[in-house]
């Protein structure tokens, strides 16, 4: 039973076959993106699997999730400079970084009993109010900010960061939201590298990797949602054995 794994070196042990099939349709796919390209970047590509492995990882609650994410927001960040993407620049190198190493540092704190995962949080009326103003706040300040730096696609560009805020937000918090949140920012950026791949044809590979990243959230979202559930089921069943010893994680 997944709850029952303990902890490991090996982080691949928690990937089932489906998660391993989908990891490697992904890579398939950005590669294939890649050799048929008209111009190749590297960078484009590397970012590219990075991101989709730290996907593999998250959508099982696992901290390399979060270290790949590190190295993605380091690499995307890069990409989006020489495209002068500067809010995507900006979101992945000031705040989705900083928030993957948050993330990180609440991930390591909270596992769920002895096992290799996160313990899977909840969200209440403060927490939910705290996420809107400042995703609200970081999109009417980017907006002006981007608009000042004559950032391509503006409105889009904007909307990003919205989208990365919200999802950076929930992750910190553990909550399987922040999967929504991501697939929501999927589709704004198949949008903008698709844009940019009209302009230039090396990011065209981007627009491979955030469909890719669209399928990877779905299954992050459904894979957490089970988790939330097989969680609650064990500490329900361990608070009817021991009620006097036993608290809930999610809440710490």
């Amino acid at each position: 039973m997944e709850l029952k794994q303990k902890q490991s070196k090996n982080p691949f042990k928690l990937l089932r076959p489906f998660d391993i099939a989908l990891w490697s349709v992904s890579v398939l796919v950005i590669t294939l993106s890649f050799v048929f390209s008209p111009r190749k970047d590297p960078l484009t590509l590397c970012s590219s699997l990075v991101g989709v492995s730290s996907l593999v990882f998250i959508a099982k609650g696992n901290i390399w999730g979060q270290i790949l994410m590190i190295a993605f927001a380091l690499s995307y960040g890069v990409v989006s400079f020489f495209f002068r993407y500067w809010g995507e620049m900006i979101t992945y190198l000031c705040m989705s970084l900083p928030a993957a190493v948050f993330s990180l540092v609440s991930w390591i704190r909270h596992p769920f009993e002895q096992s290799q995962q996160v313990a899977v949080g909840s969200l209440n009326a403060k927490k939910v109010t705290g996420v809107a103003l400042l995703s609200a706040a970081a999109t009417a300040a980017f907006y002006f900010i981007l608009r000042a730096l004559e950032t391509p696609n503006l409105l889009f560009s904007t909307l990003s960061v919205t989208t990365s805020v919200l999802a950076a937000a929930l992750s910190f918090l553990r909550s399987p939201f922040y999967a929504l949140a991501y697939t929501g920012n999927d589709l704004v950026l198949i949008v903008l590298w698709s844009l940019a791949a009209y302009a230039d044809m090396s990011y065209f590979p981007m627009i491979f990797c955030f469909v890719m990243f669209l399928f990877n959230d779905i299954n992050g979202f459904v894979n957490w949602r089970l988790r939330l559930k097989r969680q609650r089921a064990a500490l329900a069943a361990q608070t009817a054995a021991t009620p006097c010893e036993t608290s809930d994680p999610q809440n710490s």
